[in-house]
């Protein structure tokens, strides 16, 4: 027995050899032409929406990018705000993140980003899937405000999040007219953006008067401080 319990914990050491680290790309995804949006080490890459720099609640915490809040300012973290990439994005892409919440955290990723003074918050602009615990939402009649929702967009057609403090793999791609989610591995949203649905879904939604609702699907990529803590990391994204 012992030396079965042996040979299985040589085996694990070899697995957790070889094992991706966090924040990286394999051979194989960079030839395929994944790029990291996130280094592990710090905000390269990365603004304040609507400013230069990043609000110092924003650190890195064993290689995820978290929002710290130790204290608020109204809805957001006191010297936080949400981020945007520098970079813009047009036509079809995948996007990969893992994401991480705390009890009744609020986030969102945000795409298709347009900054400009005529939006003055990232959510007048940005299609925002939902980040969150949906601990916060318990008892409360259906809405779009649940993990995997596009906010004031659509639901998720199943939900899948797992557990509070465990990590969460986001896969959104855009390729043509469809436009997918999966959340863990399971397609949680699919949607064809040119479809008289969709466009009543954007027109019915926060977004009437973004440019998403003039078919405009470009723009940035962008991260939510809703003022309670989440962490992201391996943050990832190539043209296809």
């Amino acid at each position: 027995m012992k030396k079965i319990s042996l040979i299985a914990l040589f085996f694990l050491s070899v697995v957790q050899l070889f094992a991706q680290a966090p924040n990286t790309l394999t051979a194989q995804e960079k030839k395929e032409g994944w790029k990291l949006l996130f280094n592990g080490k710090d905000v390269s890459g990365w603004h304040t929406y609507g400013k230069t720099g990043v609000g110092s609640a924003w650190i890195i915490e064993n290689g995820a990018l978290k929002l710290h809040v130790p204290e608020r300012a109204g809805n957001k973290a006191k010297n936080g705000g949400d981020l945007a990439t520098d970079q813009t994005f047009k036509g079809d892409f995948e996007f990969k993140a893992d994401c991480k919440v705390e009890r009744f955290t609020n986030s969102g990723i945000f795409f298709f980003v347009t900054e400009a003074p005529e939006y003055k918050e990232i959510y007048h602009t940005g299609l925002e899937l939902q980040v969150l615990d949906n601990a916060i939402y318990e008892g409360a009649p259906e809405n779009k405000h649940r993990a995997g929702d596009f906010f004031s967009v659509a639901n998720a057609r199943i939900r899948e999040p797992k557990a509070v403090g465990e990590w969460n793999q986001i896969h959104f791609k855009l390729k043509g007219k469809v436009l997918s989610v999966y959340m863990n591995g399971y397609l949680i949203q699919e949607h064809n953006v040119e479809s008289a649905d969709w466009k009543k879904r954007i027109a019915e939604s926060n977004l009437k008067n973004a440019p998403i609702s003039k078919g405009q699907l470009a723009g940035r990529i962008g991260l939510q401080d809703w003022g309670s803590p989440v962490y992201y990391r391996n943050i990832k994204i190539r043209p296809l």
